[in-house]
């Protein structure tokens, strides 16, 4: 009895790997996941009451999503991302962005379809677009990690049916600039295909940067499909919530897929959702100012160390650290583990193949934490790029 060949052709999630190594070296420092280090704001735990005292929530609700969700989901895209819900596309509420992407994936693309994602890229992504039987086209970004739009127009081909942008961007921290965008979605509208924008970090910028929403450009609704969660900003993780805006066409197709993966996104996470769309983005603003202290101290820590370079990434919160030696990054994770008491992610694990790469997150642990773990990373880097 064997796994199916599409399952083997898919790489192993790389976060569970490093969870499993953490487990074997009690005491390790994680600044592996890409996750907050708050919960969610006050008004979302308030709506649990609402959602206990009617017994029709806890049965199935609409494949799309609670009417009151999908009301203030509409509001929050036009006041902050300039992209007005109408006739031309719809919103679906999903669990999470990992979830609005593959239905994303499974609605416009066959078996042996391109998806072009530039690398590096974020593996879930990856591994979705491998398991729908499609092949990830891979384009290199340039050398801070930004978008080469004529590295994508030159990877374009009859069976391309969509190019992936992740803007601020999981692993990089890159912040890909308007004009980039804006080049990338015109592009997509001359070749016929679809250009997905994944938004989960959108309000996770520093030093002046600016998120930009595609969608929000004049014709765009009928090839932009956009992916958001409330996983980041709200320390809404584990609660598996987010939305996704896709062309009115795809509405059919979507709520086939939606019913046969989830039926509907969780509708306690909806109801929690609504409140923390009340609080808004001031609730994630507030958080901001933590984690862009701790960025702070990790890039004055990490500039101690020779022989490794932080490319700028302005946004998220990850660094994308690039190492001057010929160890094998999974090597390096796994030393810094067993011998140093800390966690970072492989850069393999993000489709990079030259090279020595290392992601650290810096978001997930209180400030004392972080520095302490940061403190290691800089003695371990130190000891193995000698």
């Amino acid at each position: 009895m064997q796994e199916s060949q599409r399952l083997r052709a898919v790489q192993s999630p790389i976060i569970p790997v490093i969870a499993d190594l953490i487990r074997s070296c009690p005491g390790t420092i994680s600044l592996g996941q890409g996750v907050v280090n708050y919960g969610p704001p006050p008004s979302a735990l308030e709506q649990m009451s609402r959602f206990l005292a009617d017994p029709a929530n806890h049965k199935y609700q609409s494949v799309a999503g609670l009417p009151a969700l999908l009301a203030a989901i509409e509001s929050k895209l036009a006041a902050e991302n300039g992209l007005r819900v109408g006739p031309e596309n719809r919103v679906m509420v999903t669990a999470g962005g990992n979830n609005a992407f593959l239905n994303a994936v499974l609605a416009i693309a066959d078996p042996g379809d391109e998806i072009i994602l530039p690398t590096p890229y974020y593996f879930n992504h990856e591994m979705a677009v491998t398991m729908a039987n499609c092949r990830p086209v891979l384009v290199p970004t340039d050398e801070n990690y930004q978008l080469q739009p004529d590295a994508i127009r030159a990877a374009i081909t009859a069976r391309t049916r969509a190019v992936v942008t992740v803007s601020p961007n999981n692993p990089t921290g890159a912040v890909y600039s308007a004009a980039a965008l804006r080049e990338v979605n015109r592009l997509c509208a001359e070749r016929g295909i679809y250009h997905i924008s994944d938004e989960a970090y959108e309000y996770f910028t520093y030093d002046g940067a600016e998120h930009f929403s595609a969608a929000s450009l004049p014709g765009s609704a009928a090839h932009t499909i956009s992916l958001y969660s409330l996983s980041k900003a709200y320390g809404f993780a584990s609660w598996r919530i987010g939305w996704m805006v896709f062309p009115t066409p795809l509405e059919a197709a979507m709520r086939k897929i939606q019913d046969t993966i989830m039926i509907c996104s969780p509708v306690v996470s909806q109801f929690a959702a609504i409140g923390a769309l009340q609080a808004g983005r001031a609730y994630a603003q507030e958080k901001l100012r933590d984690i862009a202290e701790v960025r702070a101290t990790a890039q004055a820590r990490l500039a101690q160390v020779e022989g490794c370079l932080v490319p700028p990434a302005k946004g998220a919160f990850y660094f994308l650290l690039r190492l001057a030696t010929k160890r094998h990054p999974m090597e390096m994770a796994e030393r810094l583990v067993r011998e140093h008491g800390v966690a970072v992610i492989p850069g393999n694990a993000f489709g990079i193949t030259e090279g020595c790469q290392l992601r650290v997150a810096y978001a997930a642990l209180p400030k004392a934490t972080a520095t302490e773990g940061l403190d290691r990373l800089v003695r371990g880097l130190n000891a193995l790029l000698r």
